[in-house]
Formats: structure tokens, sequence, C-alpha cells
């Protein structure tokens, strides 16, 4: 197992550059790409080698967090450092969706809600076909949970018996607009992901700890897809930021930015 303490410096490192890009940019989708870090640090350093062809990959449904994704790509040289600087910029390969197009390792050209399991289906069962061990990771927002093509995938996940997708829930209650529950209501959501077959953990998606277990957990399963619900805050990490709908998607001035760097510098 990975160490714990290890891990949580990395996610943190990486919250710091979610925070660089979006202040840098002007624009960016920090409270949800905060929220998941923690899940997808854990996720590339204990099971994504981009030195191995086939690999293990990540689709990250929920697209418009992808500073998260972007944040763990520069930690592995893949994007450089005075690329960072130029998300949202006309361009620019750090676009406000991944695409695989210009950056392959994103792993899938994701935007419009509810499309990124469906995708990590078809990704799944072609590597079964393949005899590839390597697992899929679908990382999906609390807000795409209300789209009828999520539950048409997991559908079919189940009835494949998937068990190298792992689907990867970030309930952290709010979208654009407020508490995801009251425009429509998920619970109770434990309950209905089993429903639907699949092996389901939930966690404090902010753990670290948990969040290990959750994975290592997930790859003993052998006859039925996993879901892992994490429950986390939106804008983890950051004081003024967590559990605040504003920090949907939004600008970071720079007084914000000192707090919010200040907030990271003390979790170290």
């Amino acid at each position: 197992m990975r160490d714990i303490k290890e891990l949580e410096k990395l996610a943190n490192e990486n919250r710091k550059r979610i925070i660089n890009m979006i202040y840098k940019a002007k624009s960016g989708h920090s409270g949800g790409s905060l929220s998941i870090i923690d899940m997808l640090t854990a996720i590339y350093e204990i099971d994504v080698n981009f030195n191995e062809n086939p690999r293990s990959r990540v689709v990250l449904s929920k697209g418009h967090t992808v500073p998260a994704q972007y944040a763990i790509l520069n930690s592995k040289g893949i994007i450089k450092d005075e690329e960072m600087n130029t998300l949202r910029k006309i361009n620019s390969r750090l676009q406000g969706h991944p695409s695989i197009k210009d950056i392959p390792e994103v792993d899938a050209t994701t935007g419009l809600l509810g499309q990124g399991l469906s995708i990590a289906v078809g990704m799944a069962i072609a590597k079964r076909n393949k005899n590839d061990n390597h697992h899929v990771y679908a990382i999906v927002g609390d807000g795409e949970m209300q789209e009828g093509q999520i539950w048409e995938a997991m559908m079919q996940a189940a009835h494949y018996k998937l068990n190298n997708l792992i689907l990867i829930i970030d309930y952290n209650k709010l979208s654009s607009y407020g508490d995801v529950n009251q425009s429509m209501n998920l619970e109770p959501l434990k309950q209905k992901v089993e429903a639907f077959n699949f092996h389901t953990i939930e966690i404090d998606g902010n753990n670290m700890e948990q969040v290990v277990n959750a994975l290592y957990e997930s790859y003993e399963v052998k006859d039925k897809p996993i879901a892992i619900i994490c429950n986390t805050i939106k804008g983890k990490g950051v004081s003024f930021m967590e559990n605040n709908p504003k920090w949907h998607n939004g600008e970071i001035s720079d007084e914000e930015y000192k707090i919010a760097m200040q907030d990271l510098e003390n979790k170290e």
C-alpha cells in the first residue's frame, strides 16, 4: 500500500497547482477540482503508469474539473510548468474541458454531462475482450447522476459484470446553482447504486486513508462493477471556498489567492 502521508502531500501540492492555474487564467472550476483531487491523486499514483501500454485509464466525465487532471499531468512532467500558465487561453492545449486530441494522456474528450461513464464502459469492454487486466476509472459528478444516460451505462456495466470498471462519484452535494438534492434528490444514493448491482463502497473522499483502502478493496471484486461514493467537500482545502456554491466556477482575486495559498501552506 502506498504511504498515506506521501499521498496527502502530493494531493496538497496538486491543490496548489489548481489554485495557481485558475488564478492566472482568471477563470476555471475550482470547487469541484479541489473536491476530487485526493481520489485522482491516489488513482494516478497507485494504478496509472504512463510508461505502460496498455495501462489503466481515467475518464474525467465531470470534464469541467480538468484543472485537477492537468495538475496531476504537470506533476508527472507531461505538462510543463510554463504551459500551466495557459489554461483557457486561445490556442492552448489546456482548455476548459479535456481533449484527447490535444493531450492524449487525459484518455477521453468530455464536457457534456452524463457521457463519460458510457465511454468508460466501452473502454472496459474493449479491455476485457483483449485480455487486458488494467482498470478503467470514470470520475462522475453528483449532478451527472441526475442524467438518464448514467443509469443506462450502469445497467450495461452490471449486465457485463465489468469488474475492471470503477465508478467514482464525487458527492460534494453542490452543483453550479446550489444543493444537488434540492434540484433532484439522489438519496438514498448508495441503495440506488447497489440496486444496479454494483459493488458499492461509501467513504470520506477527502480522507486519503479511506480513499486508498477503497481502491484496494475494489481491485479484489470479481463479478461486478465497482462504485465508490466519495462524500467530499466542494472547495476542499481552501477556507472561503469550502461548501460555497459560488466557487463552482469563477475568478480568484489577488487577495483570495493569497488566502488560498496560505491555507494550503498551513496544511504542509
